[in-house]
């Protein structure tokens, strides 16, 4: 990519303040992007939002840090009459925030855990990112970049983890596709991205015990940069609607991660795209 491609640029990346959403902040803020960051903790973590807009500004953009819940509507409705009083509009909308039951949810029956959950990663995983784009859009066409970008899941292909959570993504997959519909004559392309195994502070931290070789994981940096890469392509309107995966963006526009890798493909891609969803 050109160096500071994306500057001048105005994103907002939902749910930031840790792991996949945080790579992607600092990755348009490498491009020289205004990146709203948005989550739930403030202060002096290492974990919040005012961390992250601080990692976003040493890799050389612009980071504004907004607390907000997205499983609460009004403060989603104030996060967006915000950047529309101090931006007037926006290029790019990275929906990722998401909430991982308390405690996670790994496998078993449905019937085994709080009902609840359904909440945490149909509503957290979908209906906030429906709103997301509610509230965005006039403001979208208005802007330059004009993109929706919807993370989501090889789970919306195939059984990960919990029925609540292949049904939160695969409902985010379909929601990607059919907004695309509705969206193609105002110019804005709406993807899905699906990022592979990814080495996020959770995931790390959830594995210490397992001891598992984390080494081919993605880093939420590297899942950052195929975003930023993907905003300033030539032929976005071609790529509306689809479920694109982070290795292919990885692989087309010749891109690492901080540590100078490029990590393999998503071991089960072969096996979840062979079959139909099941």
């Amino acid at each position: 990519m050109p160096s500071k491609a994306l500057e001048g640029m105005i994103t907002v990346v939902t749910g930031s303040s840790r792991g996949i959403g945080r790579g992607i902040a600092r990755a348009l803020g490498e491009q020289g992007a205004t990146v709203y960051v948005t989550g739930r903790t403030t202060g002096d973590s290492e974990l919040s939002i005012d961390a992250t807009a601080r990692m976003v500004e040493q890799a050389g953009g612009i980071g504004v840090p907004v607390q907000t819940d997205h499983t609460d509507d009004d403060q989603i409705a104030a996060l967006f009459d915000r950047i529309r009083s101090e931006a007037g509009h926006i290029d790019v909308l990275v929906n990722n925030a998401f909430k991982i039951p308390t405690p996670p949810v790994w496998g078993g029956g449905f019937w085994e855990h709080p009902y609840t959950i359904w909440d945490d990663q149909v509503g957290t995983g979908a209906r906030c990112h429906y709103l997301a784009c509610w509230h965005a859009a006039q403001m979208l066409f208005d802007g330059s970049g004009k993109l929706i970008v919807n993370i989501s899941s090889p789970g919306g292909l195939g059984y990960h983890f919990s029925t609540t959570y292949g049904v939160g993504k695969t409902a985010l997959d379909r929601m990607t596709a059919d907004m695309a519909v509705e969206l193609e004559p105002t110019g804005v392309t709406a993807v899905a991205i699906y990022p592979g195994s990814v080495a996020t502070e959770f995931i790390v931290e959830s594995n210490k015990d397992r001891k598992r070789d984390m080494s081919s994981y993605q880093t939420p940096l590297f899942v950052g940069r195929s975003i930023a890469a993907l905003a300033n392509a030539d032929d976005l309107t071609s790529r509306s609607g689809k479920v694109i995966w982070v290795e292919d963006l990885a692989d087309e526009f010749d891109l690492f991660d901080e540590n100078g890798h490029r990590p393999p493909g998503y071991p089960r891609r072969a096996e979840l795209t062979a079959a139909p969803k099941s």
